[in-house]
């Protein structure tokens, strides 16, 4: 047990999640995914003993939730004390509500001295319904593949896992004047839909195991952007009925189509969005393409891939 002066920093990044492989509607297992870490924006926040709970900063009221969750999971008697001093900006489609639950349960388990779980605590805290890609990159950055949801009442198995080349950057196009789907209306959604062809998933599989990741492993950053431009077309007009357009919002498709034309690759948009996204090498190609994306109401992000776990310090 940590002394009661100690604090615990837990810092963790959002997530693209580029794409979904099988949306059928039959037996075996359904979702897959394959998602990539950033290094911003991020989530920040710090945890400690106290006389009494205290849970305050962004996202505080979420966060209020998941830690009692873990409290009570845990059987602990001693209270606490959360600060979020920063937090992914939520249903934007960067993976906030995931990073936010890993970030609290590993600052709670480093403050206990317990060992980390991150699948657990995505359990028990209902992460991973669909995608176990947040999961596996707080735990270690790159580009992740998951292998979907099965009978078994647990997060997706992890796949894969691959660096992402250090002169890669990516253009986050994000519209703070609209929310993606996410609880009920996520739900709902999914339910709305209809079933994915088994030939249109056998297309995204390809596209992603023969395609996107053999491109990542030899450093061919067109032949990646390429692939995974095709399976968020694909995937766009497949989530269409639920969200308008391929795209969420009108302004990040006119800012990606901008972006296109200057030559970037891998265009797309992160889950639900409204976030959108693009590929370049370097950061003058990534500098040029940043302005060329910019509009009123949109935040222009030049990120590079996070190719490490969530930082957790104990002082």
């Amino acid at each position: 047990m940590m002394a009661r002066g100690t604090i615990v920093e837990v810092t963790t990044t959002a997530r693209l999640h580029l794409g979904f492989f099988d949306l059928c509607d039959g037996p075996g297992r359904r979702f897959g995914s394959l998602g990539l870490a950033l290094d911003g924006p991020r989530t920040r926040l710090t945890i400690g003993f106290a006389d009494h709970s205290i849970v305050d900063g962004e996202e505080c009221a979420r966060a209020r939730r998941y830690l009692a969750t873990l409290v009570a999971a845990h059987g602990l008697s001693r209270q606490h004390a959360l600060t979020i001093r920063e937090a992914i900006p939520p249903h934007a489609g960067l993976g906030s509500g995931t990073q936010l639950a890993l970030a609290i349960g590993a600052g709670l388990r480093a403050l206990h001295g317990l060992p980390a779980d991150p699948r657990q605590d995505a359990a028990w805290l209902g992460r991973g319904a669909r995608s176990g890609i947040g999961i596996a990159l707080f735990d270690a950055g790159g580009v992740a593949v998951d292998g979907g949801r099965g009978d078994r009442a647990q997060p997706p198995p992890l796949l894969a896992r691959l660096p992402v080349p250090a002169d890669w950057r990516v253009i986050l196009v994000l519209d703070r004047g609209r929310a993606g789907l996410s609880g009920a209306g996520e739900v709902a959604a999914f339910a709305a839909l209809p079933a994915m062809a088994e030939p249109v998933s056998a297309a995204l599989c390809r596209l992603a195991l023969m395609a996107a990741l053999p491109a990542l492993a030899e450093d061919d950053i067109a032949a990646f952007g390429a692939a995974i431009t095709r399976m968020q077309e694909i995937l766009g007009d497949h989530f269409a009925p639920a969200q308008g357009a391929r795209f969420a919002s009108p302004a990040v498709a006119a800012a990606l189509a901008r972006l296109a034309a200057a030559e970037a690759v891998g265009i797309g948009q992160s889950s639900w969005g409204p976030s959108g996204f693009a590929f370049v090498r370097g950061d003058a190609a990534a500098a040029a393409l940043a302005s060329e994306a910019a509009a009123p109401g949109l935040e222009i992000h030049v990120c590079r891939a996070r190719n490490e776990a969530a930082a957790v310090s104990i002082t």
